[in-house]
């Protein structure tokens, strides 16, 4: 009898899907933003990325080494948070900032937690909230380098779209779309960043519940609060405006600090949209997206207990 039926322990289904595959796929779906902010902003965008994305890696290694952990740099998850972070950053930044936000993201909120999984809220948009109160004038300036490639990005008054929307100023809906504005070095770009988006969802990396409750609560919310009625020219220039693309369909659907119901993914997105809206419309800065998604993320455990199902055989209404 036991030659003919073997019981082991779960998980009894296994993928050849793991991390450093799914990582990989972040990364090549990042590509897009990235390659379009690194023409858009030149090569000082270029030295940020690579500075970002070796200072989240060497820190992982080294305290791994410190503490005798199991080496997790090959998994890529450290390339990807400091990619994120990279593209988070106003092109002009000075490389030190680079290099504290990535430390802060790796250590402080990734390994003294416990590592990958075990982090509490996105590595990336924590580091940069924290270098955004700790650095407020280098993280807000968004005017353009001299040394530009192309210069084809409108700089008067150094504004990003959403602080001229927020003034009262009329923006170019086309160029939001394309990327030709000041902001970050990957938000730009509504465009390249769909691309990725597209990547990702067919190669069933995210869930499109998230992002999708997350842009169509933020597009009501909008709508209702924004001060322009049915003005559907203006929701479309906040949605491609700032962060919130790139937010949305990368950084909300971390699979860490995102819910695993899928009930509950749509109640983290609604709740995404409704503090994105309330940042942006009745806050003073004119963002948002950033503080929406690490103050949800703290509201996950919380909504997994209420949106996980009942285990099979329990839960039942009673007669």
């Amino acid at each position: 009898m036991s030659e003919l039926l073997h019981v082991s322990s779960s998980p009894h289904v296994r993928s050849k899907v793991d991390t450093s595959s799914i990582m990989l796929t972040v990364i090549i779906a990042l590509l897009p933003a990235t390659l379009f902010g690194i023409y858009n902003f030149g090569p000082h965008a270029l030295l940020l990325i690579l500075v970002t994305i070796a200072t989240c890696v060497v820190t992982e290694a080294v305290y791994e080494k410190i503490v005798h952990k199991k080496l997790t740099v090959k998994d890529y998850s450290a390339v990807v948070t400091g990619l994120l972070l990279a593209l988070n950053l106003p092109p002009k930044a000075p490389w030190w900032i680079a290099v504290i936000g990535g430390v802060f993201a790796i250590l402080v909120v990734k390994q003294l937690f416990g590592g990958l999984g075990q982090n509490f809220m996105n590595p990336a948009l924590a580091a940069r909230c924290f270098l955004l109160i700790s650095f407020t004038g280098r993280m807000t300036d968004f005017a353009m380098p001299d040394g530009a490639w192309g210069n084809i990005v409108d700089t008067v008054s150094g504004a990003t779209p959403l602080a001229a929307m927020k003034s009262g100023e009329t923006v170019d809906l086309l160029s939001l779309f394309i990327g030709n504005v000041q902001g970050t070095i990957g938000e730009t770009s509504a465009l390249a960043i769909l691309i990725g988006a597209a990547i990702l969802l067919i190669r069933g990396i995210i869930d499109f519940r998230i992002p999708v409750a997350y842009i169509l609560t933020f597009s009501v919310f909008a709508l209702i609060f924004g001060g322009h009625g049915l003005d559907f020219y203006y929701l479309l220039c906040q949605l491609c405006g700032g962060g919130l693309m790139l937010g949305a369909w990368f950084m909300a659907t971390d699979y860490v600090t995102s819910p695993i119901t899928s009930k509950g993914r749509i109640v983290y997105g609604i709740c995404l949209g409704i503090f994105t809206g309330l940042f942006r419309i009745f806050g003073g800065s004119a963002e948002g997206v950033s503080y929406a998604i690490i103050f949800c993320n703290l509201l996950v455990p919380l909504i997994e207990r209420f949106t996980m199902p009942a285990a099979f055989g329990k839960g039942g209404k009673k007669a």
